[in-house]
């Protein structure tokens, strides 16, 4: 797993490079999905884990490997969609929630915060517009973003999207591209001063950086291909 991590990290890097963007200008978050408690700390401990975030698919994932992992200074996030009646659970163990894709479930969040507690939150957006994926489309994301932000307790802090399920990498980029331009323009309406672009994972991991991923997320680049769910 150290040689996978570090030729992932690698890919990375050189991705940047090639952007013409800095060094270090892109996050990995580690999607460990499926994988045992015991592993991911193993993971976590590497030499070229400094930086890296965890992210979680599932709550049920979440709450199971939690007790384990709460030593861990790692922060966490769920990446995968949420359930109203699941809100309390994830919360006590994510710091940042990126599938928030109705202003509801942003309020139902909000509501269920200790007091005091300030959750960040990206926009989740189905750039692609496969009906297998979640996200609002493109055209809402602005309207999302804007309420969001202004829900107390909430900080916006980006979007994150999947990209397209083809091999035509044009396709793939463009989806990417239309991100950015939202991201883009809730900046320009002073919605944050700066905000994530979390998007891109193992296949497409370099298009996504070329069109300005900040956050990457990473798997089986790392574990290798997952076990069964």
């Amino acid at each position: 797993m150290a040689s996978r991590l570090a030729t992932a990290r690698a890919r990375v890097e050189a991705a940047c490079a090639a952007a013409g963007r800095p060094a270090g200008s892109v996050r990995v978050l580690l999607a460990t999905k499926t994988q045992p408690a015991a592993l991911i700390r193993e993971a976590f401990e590497l030499p070229d884990a400094s930086g890296m975030l965890r992210g979680e698919n599932r709550v049920q994932e979440l709450v199971a490997k939690g007790p384990d992992l709460a030593d861990l200074d790692v922060e966490t996030h769920l990446i995968g969609p949420l359930q109203s009646n699941k809100v309390n659970a994830a919360l006590r163990w994510v710091g940042c929630v990126e599938s928030v894709d109705s202003v509801e479930l942003g309020r139902r969040l909000a509501s269920r915060l200790e007091p005091g507690r300030v959750l960040d939150v990206m926009v989740q957006v189905n750039v692609s517009g496969e009906a297998t994926k979640s996200g609002v489309r493109p055209d809402e994301a602005l309207a999302l973003a804007r309420g969001l932000a202004s829900t107390e307790g909430l900080s916006l802090t980006g979007f994150m999207t999947i990209g397209a399920n083809t091999p035509d990498e044009q396709v793939i980029r463009d989806g990417y591209a239309a991100l950015r331009q939202i991201r883009d323009a809730a900046v320009s309406e002073g919605l944050a001063d700066q905000l994530e672009l979390s998007m891109g994972m193992t296949a497409d991991l370099e298009l996504a950086i070329a069109e300005g991923a900040t956050i990457v997320r990473l798997g089986t680049a790392v574990f290798g291909p997952r076990p069964p769910a």
